[in-house]
């Protein structure tokens, strides 16, 4: 039987206030990961990666895939606006041919000189949400869903504008992404979630061999800070036994990431009271009485938690300042815009995703597709600290950017969970621009660093599109964001 977990009743909680009126996302599915906490569950441990690293290696199967590629090849995407200049494909990698278990991808390559580019791979979190209707659909992809449903508008602050970019469905389940034995849907895991994805990537690599040698890197968000480090684990491990494909990883950038079930909780609580949604004496209980870290609170600390979740109100957690979905509804006529991120775009991705038309031209086999699943997920470190650790250790770039007015991963939660890691600053903390305004603040510790993204929520390049491309060349090319003023984006 397992222990009570001291998150069980704080995050059952939060299910019920935090999100009363709205579809399940990506946030959800993290408060509900971590309600199935139990005491039992263990720490992140190296040895405990490194075994199943080594299992995934050994085990992992590459397939021939002559032909593939020109079969994934999209010829247009319905609704896609004029003068799309850059080939974008879309299929399925099978990962396990006797489970049948296959994912989904799609994957957009620079309009300008793709041919020297680096490959970015992009997942996000949940866990079980999908990096096809959230990050290419609504964040950093090079189309938006309008609000008919049907069409779609251009993002000019795409990221396929400087790297070529895949999106992946992980794991099986997710969107488009399947197993035909449906029994796998209740044993997965953080490390099924990592094999899987590095059997699918140098599987990939093979359908697309002139990518074999480009620089890599991994980018993702919220669940992502599990999802991203672990992959980029498996992969130095995996390159190290000199076996099948060597993956040329460079390094991995984490956006509003749950790396830290401890410092994460507590980085919450104090955001809530920092940004004026909490009063004082709620805040001062907490602050007295709640150790997240330990395996029971306190009937006292539970109280005040409660009582601070009350206390916010219905506000869009995601983005404190945003407004809420009213109307869900889709809209004929009115063509949508980059700069003013739509709260209902949730709504015409899915529809635009479930149309036979969209899915036929994506080569996906029909499916009623969600933004996100339901697993019976099995395995779940309560830190990711270690792996953070190893990446940095064998030189790994290594990124955490946090959207400042998100307050489900707060920037608190990150600055904690970096603060734990006691490294060095390198470059002390500072404005960073994007044009003539403050983009962020940035600071460079000896192996991480971190950008704040003002004005963006958990969801960094659907709020704050021209800042978060700002930030990803940046990271791409190995220099801090423009410290200055500037004319640009």
């Amino acid at each position: 039987m397992k222990k009570f977990s001291p998150y069980a009743c704080l995050l059952n909680l939060s299910l019920l206030a935090f999100f009363p009126y709205s579809k399940a996302s990506q946030a959800d599915k993290l408060d509900e990961l971590i309600l199935s906490r139990s005491s039992q569950n263990p720490p992140m441990t190296l040895s405990w990666a490194e075994e199943d690293a080594m299992k995934t290696h050994y085990s992992a199967n590459v397939a021939p895939q002559e032909g593939l590629r020109q079969a994934d090849k999209i010829v247009a995407l319905p609704g896609q606006p004029y003068g799309v200049n850059f080939d974008q494909y879309a299929g399925y990698v099978t990962v396990d041919p006797v489970a049948g278990r296959a994912l989904f991808y799609y994957f957009v390559e620079s309009p300008y000189n793709s041919s020297t580019k680096p490959l970015v791979l992009w997942l996000n979190g949940g866990p079980g949400c999908s990096s096809l209707g959230y990050g290419a659909f609504e964040e950093l992809g090079p189309f938006r869903v309008n609000s008919d449903g049907k069409t779609l508008f251009n993002n000019k602050y795409a990221w396929n504008e400087v790297a070529n970019v895949l999106f992946l469905e992980s794991p099986a389940g997710v969107g488009f992404s399947y197993s035909n034995t449906t029994s796998d849907y209740d044993r997965t895991g953080d490390k099924s979630t990592a094999k899987d994805a590095y059997v699918f990537l140098i599987n990939w690599l093979e359908r697309f061999p002139e990518y074999k040698s480009r620089d890599f890197y991994i980018t993702g968000e919220s669940y992502g800070g599990h999802y991203v480090p672990q992959l980029a684990y498996t992969i130095l491990l995996s390159n190290k036994l000199n076996y099948q494909t060597i993956v040329n990883l460079k390094g991995i950038a984490i956006g509003n990431a749950w790396i830290d079930d401890a410092t994460s909780l507590k980085g919450i609580f104090d955001y809530l009271w920092a940004h004026a949604l909490n009063s004082d004496e709620t805040h001062e209980v907490i602050e007295k009485y709640c150790d997240f870290s330990s395996e029971n609170l306190s009937a006292i600390c539970l109280n005040a938690t409660t009582r601070a979740i009350t206390e916010k109100g219905s506000i869009d957690f995601y983005n404190i300042y945003a407004p809420l979905c009213h109307d869900t509804s889709l809209k004929n006529g009115s063509t949508g815009s980059v700069y003013d991120f739509d709260p209902c775009s949730d709504y015409y991705g899915t529809a635009y995703l479930n149309r036979p038309e969209v899915q036929l031209a994506l080569h996906a086999k029909p499916t009623n597709w969600s933004h996100c699943s339901g697993f019976n997920w099995t395995d779940s470190p309560t830190t990711i600290l270690p792996i953070i650790e190893y990446l940095i250790a064998n030189d790994i770039k290594l990124w955490i950017y946090s959207g400042d007015i998100d307050a489900r991963v707060p920037v608190t939660s990150s600055r904690y969970s970096i603060n734990t890691l006691k490294l060095p600053i390198q470059v002390a903390w500072h404005p960073w621009y994007s044009g003539n305004e403050v983009g962020g603040y940035v600071v460079k510790y000896k192996g991480v660093t971190f950008v704040t993204v003002r004005g963006a929520g958990h969801t960094v390049p659907s709020w704050q599109p021209a800042r978060a491309l700002i930030l990803i060349l940046s990271f791409l090319y190995e220099s801090l964001p423009p410290a200055s003023p500037w004319i640009g984006f």
